[in-house]
């Protein structure tokens, strides 16, 4: 009777730890994923692709061309825009120069033929004056020396003026204003060469070529995607956790985390970020009394160190003893 009451109370008791062990809960499990920062590549001109220079998957560094686009219209553009700056600078360099040799001289010669005009009217109006004081000539034709003499004058100063001018070359202002155009035209070439410099796109991070969109010889409009590089070196986990779970969360605490792609690697994490999703992530309670909304949260939390083949996407798991057990 004795070893049967012994074997009764040992099959209770076993009874009653597996009903423990089976339905004791499971510890809940917290699931993320990794992410990285993405940096999207596209051109500031359409063209057309004429060569890739790397490949999905390939690393690259900062610099690194990525592809070529080929486009005559800016090819043209250039052309017509330096054509505008030849002759802008021919412009000025003429108004710098002012007028010909052969003007200057032209204008000289001019200026000396007044000047002899000049000289015979004076003579020519002495002798008369000498005439009109002996009483010999009337009055008309010492006044008709006069005017000639004077009518010489004014040619010799309006020929003196066309030497003048034609010997300082143009005014100030037109050239200026010749400056203003050279100027004006170098500026449409340097726009062109920059939108010529966009044909060509470079790397602006290291990273690995994530996704290219077109193929080579596809037309590729203004701002485009052409391809996506991703930055390992910049990773972080991403879990939703609902506001009733954010007990044990807090920024800047660290926690073990399993990444089941690496064979169930333990990584350390350490929180950076926290925020409230949208409206569309709450909870809404099934009854109407005795619930409450629960709002979701988005939480990041960096690695601690470099992981060896971590990659965006990658499944991280997170027990809940490991949040309430870090620190």
């Amino acid at each position: 009777m004795l070893n049967a009451f012994v074997i009764f109370v040992l099959v209770i008791a076993a009874v009653g730890f597996a009903g423990w062990v089976l339905l004791k809960p499971a510890p809940e499990l917290l699931q993320g994923q990794m992410e990285a920062t993405e940096v999207r590549i596209s051109g500031k001109v359409p063209g057309r692709i004429e060569k890739f220079m790397v490949t999905e998957g390939m690393k690259v560094k900062q610099g690194d061309t990525l592809v070529r686009f080929s486009s005559p219209e800016l090819d043209a553009k250039l052309a017509q825009a330096t054509s505008a700056e030849d002759a802008a600078s021919a412009q000025s360099r003429k108004a710098t120069k002012g007028a010909r040799q052969e003007q200057i001289t032209g204008a000289y010669e001019m200026w000396q033929k007044a000047e002899v005009g000049v000289s015979l009217a004076q003579k020519t109006f002495e002798r008369v004056e000498n005439m009109y004081a002996d009483g010999v000539i009337p009055t008309q034709k010492r006044d008709e020396a006069e005017a000639n003499l004077q009518a010489a004058v004014a040619t010799a100063k309006a020929a003196k003026s066309q030497y003048d001018m034609a010997m300082n070359g143009a005014e100030n202002e037109d050239k200026m204003a010749a400056s203003a155009l050279v100027g004006r035209a170098k500026g449409a070439v340097s726009e062109v060469e920059a939108y010529l410099q966009e044909t060509v796109l470079l790397s602006p991070i290291d990273g690995e070529v994530s996704d290219i969109f077109p193929q080579r010889g596809e037309l590729v409009g203004s701002g485009a995607p052409v391809m996506n590089i991703v930055d390992l070196s910049d990773q972080w986990a991403v879990f939703n956790i609902r506001e009733d779970q954010l007990e044990n969360i807090s920024k800047g605490k660290e926690f073990d985390a399993i990444i089941p792609a690496l064979g169930n690697k333990t990584v350390r994490l350490k929180i950076s970020y926290i925020k409230a999703l949208a409206s569309y992530a709450t909870y809404k309670p099934t009854k109407n009394s005795g619930g409450f909304d629960i709002k979701t949260f988005e939480v990041h939390a960096r690695p601690l160190s470099v992981v060896e083949g971590l990659l965006p996407g990658m499944s991280v798991l997170v027990s809940e003893n490991g949040t309430r057990g870090g620190r």
